[in-house]
């Protein structure tokens, strides 16, 4: 049986509540019970070090452990360094030292999310007095190194990792498991909704809280993208949003519904038909046929725009998301055997900065519906 862990931002607090309770108490603790807030529970931390640094610095240092979550943080050290006084009118300020990164359209602000901010708040306020102030300064040793090793890049963080996510357990990521996973929450919330939103990955998740959409209709799939449409229609959803990075999403217009790069890519095929049928001349499709990524390739088509005055990215992106809207509903409807018709289907797109591209006819009809 697989177990679950705990996300990067929970160790981070753990960490900080440890080297708070040394500025008050100056003396180690072994473990620390962290509200974990999403979901509601207490998790019992182990404190791998905690010391003063100064009369007022101390540092807190916990290591991280995802479960059997397939997570390059694995071990990882995590510290925390509080320093009584704030610099803000906030009772906490948190900031990020090495190894976290930064978010390039956010002025280099730290790559700590929402979550994040919310489990450090919440648990270091309920250690301080009335009109007491801390700094917290979260170090990841490692962050930088690791980065390079994941597609933060891609997403505008730069030097080092985020402290991303929506809830504090770090699910199992072996595959049966994480499409149980999955189904399981897809069941629930099918129960409740008839229209819900489909996010592969933390981003998406962050970015349609963002744009208002109630979390409660939001449902992580990662690269199950296949399996998950068909659930959701033999649980008789009526409309499903897809909101996801165009680099993942793009691969369900050219019929491939397990996102996982191991498995199939065909991006760049998909984007140099699309801008084919469009009319694109010759030497621009090679141009895009021949792109590194998918961000380099809408990164030419915005500066085929800008320099000619053309309007490309809205031509092959909307293409693109009607082809995704039609296809997956092709394929629900491919894999009903109850001669129902399918949910209907609407997607969006965002680009590396998290800033959406384009979305489907459907998908606005949807979104006026779900903000």
């Amino acid at each position: 049986m697989t177990k679950a862990g705990y996300t990067l931002p929970v160790f981070a607090c753990a960490a900080a509540m440890a080297a708070l309770h040394w500025l008050r108490q100056n003396q180690p603790v072994q473990t620390m019970a962290v509200d974990l807030i999403t979901p509601a529970q207490i998790a019992e931390i182990p404190i791998e070090q905690v010391a003063g640094l100064s009369e007022n610095l101390a540092l807190g240092i916990t290591r991280s452990n995802p479960g059997d979550n397939l997570d390059l943080t694995r071990d990882t050290p995590i510290w925390a360094m509080v320093a009584w006084g704030g610099e803000t009118a906030q009772a906490v300020t948190i900031k990020g030292g090495e190894g976290i990164g930064k978010i390039l359209d956010a002025d280099d602000q730290p790559a700590i999310y929402r979550y994040a901010q919310n489990l450090l708040q919440e648990n270091l306020q309920r250690m301080l007095a009335p009109g007491e102030k801390i700094t917290v300064t979260i170090i990841l040793p490692e962050g930088r190194s690791l980065a390079v090793r994941t597609s933060n890049a891609a997403f505008g963080v730069v030097e080092g990792l985020s402290l991303l996510g929506t809830t504090g357990i770090s699910q199992p990521l072996s595959s049966p498991d994480q499409l149980t996973a999955f189904r399981a929450e897809l069941q629930q919330k099918a129960s409740r909704f008839q229209s819900l939103v489909f996010c592969i990955g933390e981003n998406g998740l962050d970015l349609a809280q963002k744009i208002g959409i109630n979390p409660e209709q939001l449902v992580k799939t990662a690269n199950w993208l296949g399996p998950m449409l068909v659930e959701a229609d033999a649980l008789g959803v009526k409309e499903i949003l897809l909101f996801g990075y165009h680099g993942k999403l793009l691969k369900l217009a050219g019929g491939i519904f397990h996102t996982h790069h191991h498995l199939a890519d065909g991006r760049r095929e998909i984007l140099a038909a699309h801008c084919a049928l469009a009319g694109m001349q010759s030497s621009d499709i090679q141009a895009i046929f021949h792109s590194p990524t998918a961000e380099a390739a809408l990164k030419y088509l915005r500066e085929l725009d800008t320099d000619s005055g053309s309007d490309w990215v809205n031509q092959v992106y909307g293409a693109i998301v009607q082809t995704v809207d039609t296809r997956s509903q092709e394929y629900m409807q491919a894999h009903n055997n109850r001669g129902t018709t399918a949910p209907k289907c609407g997607s969006i797109l965002f680009d590396r900065d998290r800033k959406i591209i384009v979305k489907s006819k459907t998908a606005c009809f949807l979104i006026a519906k779900l903000c």
